[in-house]
């Protein structure tokens, strides 16, 4: 064991955090019965997880398995959950993520199973902490051609949706990887929501740039912050990474074609809020808005 680490698969305290983020997960409804799996690497080769087929509310430390990079198990009493690979495969890509989250968070889920595009450019937080979410193509989830979905996407990001499957967010611990879970799904209730109220309104240009100069003095990293082509909201800093299957923009429309952060503005910084399509489906707005502002009052709650 590398001494650099300062914990091994040993590690009770480590086990008992997957365990609480397991809790986390089950507690919120982004898991149900035996889905979902947690990581956490411990060693240069050596990664904690979940086991296969446990429920992740009611997991107990002596239920934690270790595994190396390659998935082979060194430890644990019970069998090492069968999509380990995905998060040893993010791990391996990316050295500076210690820790992965895998689960189905359910509003985020929805917009994997249609394969509908996660919009930028609508609430401040999400683009300050989370940037552009890409989703990655279907494969049958366990083998390793599944966890080589994400790898077009991980240079940009720290959380991907899973194409007719569930999301995996991944940080420098397991804290910062659960709640990028939390804000992704919170974001995509909010953006139901709202379309159900008729229309989103995106950032104008001025106030896109404003949040990406905040993101840059805080010390995050973005796509738009290196590649010129890719404009503020709507030109997916991931194409190449789709080849094919572009995410669609059926519910929300294109975001805003603002030039890119690396661009000259195009606007004095007067440019007005965007507003996404309403849909007309006949139904009476009156009862409608008041059924929608009684949902998000009792979220609030």
């Amino acid at each position: 064991m590398a001494n650099s680490w300062n914990s091994g698969i040993n590690d009770r305290r480590l086990k008992e955090q997957i365990c609480e983020i397991g809790r986390r997960v089950y507690n919120k409804g982004f898991a149900a019965a035996n889905d979902g799996n947690i990581s956490i690497r411990v060693g240069e080769n050596e990664v904690l997880c979940s086991p296969t087929m446990i429920c992740k509310g009611f997991m107990e430390p002596e239920d934690i398995c270790a595994v190396d990079l390659d998935g082979n198990q060194l430890a644990g009493k019970r069998k090492r959950t069968s999509e380990v690979l995905l998060h040893l495969t993010i791990m391996k890509e990316r050295p500076d993520v210690k820790a992965v989250v895998h689960c189905h968070p359910p509003h985020a889920t929805a917009f994997a199973v249609a394969g509908e595009a996660i919009p930028q450019c609508i609430l401040p937080e999400v683009e300050v902490f989370m940037g552009e979410v890409p989703i990655a193509p279907y494969e049958t989830p366990g083998g390793q051609e599944f966890a080589d979905t994400v790898k077009p996407f991980l240079k940009g990001t720290n959380t991907v949706i899973l194409k007719s499957h569930g999301t995996v967010t991944f940080g420098k611990d397991l804290e910062d990887a659960y709640w990028k879970t939390e804000i992704l799904d919170a974001y995509c209730r909010i953006l139901m929501l709202s379309r159900q109220l008729g229309n989103v309104d995106f950032f104008s240009e001025e106030k896109t740039r404003e949040l990406l100069d905040l993101k840059k003095r805080l010390g995050f990293d973005d796509p738009r912050f290196q590649n010129e082509d890719c404009d503020l909201c709507g030109n997916s800093a991931f194409r190449e990474g789709y080849q094919e299957n572009v995410p669609r923009t059926d519910a929300f429309g294109p975001g805003p074609k603002y030039p890119g952060y690396l661009s000259k503005p195009a606007t004095n910084g007067s440019s007005a809020p965007a507003t996404a399509p309403a849909a007309n489906n006949g139904a009476d707005i009156d009862n409608l808005v008041s059924a929608i502002t009684d949902q998000v009052m009792a979220a609030m709650r």
